[in-house]
């Protein structure tokens, strides 16, 4: 098989084997068709349970607005950083 990469593509890959983060192109090609059969077949049963809650807490009055949750995420970062 032949294929064609854009050039960004293919000095993406280059640079991964020169790093050693691959240990080739064609492995590098293998790995993202592989991680793209994944995601196509995961029918993300597992985020239902996930979502259920969610809607749950939300029609219970459990949720913050934009920007009081953007305050809070804001002050929790940086307390976390000393400041």
């Amino acid at each position: 098989m032949m294929i064609s990469l854009s050039p960004a593509q293919q000095a993406w890959l280059e640079a991964q084997v020169a790093s050693g983060a691959l240990p080739s192109i064609e492995d590098g090609v293998r790995a993202a068709v592989s991680d793209l059969m994944t995601i196509a077949q995961d029918d993300l049963a597992w985020a239902k349970p996930l979502a259920d809650q969610a809607r749950r807490s939300v029609a219970e009055g459990h949720f913050s607005e934009g920007e009081d949750f953007l305050d809070r995420f804001d002050r929790k970062i940086g307390d976390l950083k000393g400041k």
